[in-house]
């Protein structure tokens, strides 16, 4: 029965991602007409990663929105961008991640691939998930915001020279579809093309690798993790400590001794695996007085 929940539970979030990628790329019209979609929705940020330069885009990509009022002349700080991405990050954390990203499903669907798997060690892993933050506050927060060329303007450094989900949703398509973006295409879209294929092909070995070492919108939302309403709470008398919750998590998160880990993607797959209901994922005060002992404990 817990195999038959687990395999539901996972069917039903591949969905979940896949309906939610169609619905925030559904401007169709944009891939037949080498074209952006510019009316009225894309004033509004989607929650997870997604390029604004896509033609199938609804909505404006929260990365982007923010460095683009950054870029400003007069640097403007991004005041609705900042405090829409926090209220999310305040109310579910990383659940965007594990439920509403559509490059984190392509990454998901690269590793299902049948290959032998990379394990990063684990002292390299600790290490290198450090790097998502040095992203999110160099690229997208410093850099954008205090450089200025000769011209008085700045860069958005993330969108750039690095993001590999715009090259995929809107660099390649446009090249693509659009004989006069391919004739202006020049070595920056070759580094940025290398980028996502370093990433593709990571993926396939690693478990969502641009997630972990990254990803600067997931290190803005793990800022909130431990103190957002969606939370995961321990029960330590029903644990019977079997190990299975922790050898289920592809993020490399032990749900016993951190339930709230920055690096938990709330996919849930903890929760259906655990054979005696020791975990729970809701809308709550979070860990329950058993689960802080335990977390004392180790």
């Amino acid at each position: 029965m817990g195999d038959r929940n687990l395999k539901k539970h996972k069917a039903i979030r591949k969905a979940v991602q896949a309906g939610w990628g169609i619905l925030s790329n559904g401007n169709l019209k944009g891939f037949l007409t080498a074209t952006i979609y510019k009316g009225p929705l894309k004033n509004f940020c989607v929650p997870g990663m997604n390029c604004y330069s896509c033609p199938g885009a609804l909505g404006a990509c929260p990365i982007g929105a923010m460095q683009s009022v950054f870029d400003a002349r007069r640097r403007k700080f991004a005041f609705y961008v900042v405090g829409y991405l926090s209220a999310i990050g305040l109310l579910v954390g990383r659940f965007i991640c594990g439920w509403l990203c559509l490059f984190g499903l392509i990454q998901e669907l690269l590793y299902m691939i049948p290959t032998p798997k990379v394990k990063v060690p684990d002292r390299l892993d600790r290490v290198l998930r450090y790097f998502k933050y040095v992203v999110l506050f160099l690229f997208v927060f410093a850099l954008p915001f205090f450089y200025r060329s000769s011209l008085g303007t700045g860069d958005p450094f993330f969108c750039k020279y690095i993001c590999p989900v715009g090259t995929l949703e809107g660099g390649i398509p446009l090249v693509l579809l659009n004989s006069g973006m391919r004739s202006a295409a020049g070595a920056l879209f070759r580094w940025k093309f290398a980028i996502l294929i370093v990433c593709v092909v990571s993926s396939i070995f690693i478990y969502r690798p641009f997630c972990k070492y990254v990803c600067p919108l997931g290190a803005f939302y793990a800022l909130f993790q431990k103190i957002s309403f969606l939370k995961m709470s321990f029960d330590e008398k029903a644990c019977v400590h079997c190990g299975a919750c922790s050898g289920i998590c592809k993020m490399n998160v032990n749900p016993v001794k951190n339930p709230n880990s920055a690096e938990c993607i709330r996919c849930g797959e903890c929760v259906k695996t655990c054979p005696k209901g020791a975990l729970k994922l809701g809308i709550g005060a979070g860990c329950n007085r058993a689960g802080s002992n335990a977390l004392q404990k180790s």
